[in-house]
């Protein structure tokens, strides 16, 4: 009686009687000695039947440690890999934030989310600003749709979600911080933009003081969300630098949120002039020469 991975061992009696052994007592199993050395070979490689290819495993492990060249697909597609319920969780931190974002992101920073996020930033603000402009317009003559709103506002978006992070890692690798990291700080700057849908959403109105409040608020919920997770990476360098580059953070972030108010919700944008259009010129002769109604 034995079983795979055992060898058994059973007791007999001084005078050889086995017909007075208890197996139940006597019979005891002990680890098996036995090594399958024959069936691997040195290095712990996989090895195959011949005319047959390797595991899938083995060959997707060779590759994993080879270097991806930047001008390749193959780089740029590892800082998208992530599936749709990770970008949703941290989409909800970003919104909602419980816990630090870093440790939401489990080392595997994305551009996925980033980039949808500005794109809809993008779109949202285009269309925002022309309903305000269009509302803002009514009954001063024909609307005409101003398309430097879209790039304006993809300029501004992109600009502040990809250089910003970029000019905040280089200073930070220059202060001699070590927990900087270029991806993390694009995932960060990314996700904050997302509070700027619903605000973009709701920011058309004509009255002007529920767009500074919408916008305010906008600008709090992202600027808490920035200060929360930047300021351990921030104080990585010395007292005097750190609160320079929090005061920097702030500033831009408040620069973001007053061109979202005046170039896409504010009556004579410097963008787009529809809002402040006026009807036609009319002309009456008089007495005293031609009078002008506005």
């Amino acid at each position: 009686m034995s079983r795979s991975g055992y060898d058994a061992v059973v007791d007999v009696d001084d005078e050889g009687d086995l017909g007075h052994t208890d197996l139940r007592e006597d019979l005891e199993f002990h680890n098996s000695n036995f090594t399958s050395t024959a069936t691997t070979n040195p290095g712990n490689k996989p090895r195959s039947s011949p005319g047959l290819p390797l595991p899938a495993t083995a060959s997707s492990s060779g590759q994993s440690g080879q270097k991806k060249l930047i001008w390749t697909l193959g780089f740029y597609a590892q800082f998208f890999d992530v599936d749709t319920t990770s970008v949703l969780s941290r989409c909800w931190a970003a919104l909602y934030p419980r816990a630090n974002f870093l440790d939401v992101l489990e080392g595997n920073p994305d551009l996925y989310g980033p980039f949808w996020i500005a794109t809809t930033v993008v779109l949202i603000l285009f269309l925002g600003g022309t309903i305000s402009a269009y509302l803002a317009s009514t009954g001063r003559g024909e609307f005409a749709y101003d398309f430097e709103l879209l790039s304006g506002a993809a300029g501004l978006i992109y600009g502040y979600t990809f250089v910003i992070p970029m000019v905040l890692y280089l200073a930070l690798k220059y202060f001699g911080s070590e927990l900087a990291n270029l991806l993390e700080c694009w995932a960060l700057y990314g996700y904050s933009n997302l509070i700027w849908i619903p605000v973009a959403l709701i920011s058309w109105s004509p009255i002007r003081i529920l767009n500074w409040v919408f916008v305010g608020v906008g600008f709090g919920v992202s600027v808490a969300f920035l200060l929360r997770n930047l300021y351990p990476v921030l104080s990585a360098t010395d007292r005097q630098t750190s609160k320079v580059l929090l005061v920097l953070v702030v500033a831009l972030h408040f620069g973001l949120a007053l061109a979202i108010k005046i170039l896409f919700f504010a009556h004579g944008s410097p963008v787009s002039d529809v809002g402040d259009q006026k009807p036609p010129v009319k002309d009456t002769p008089t007495e005293g020469g031609t009078k002008f109604f506005f």
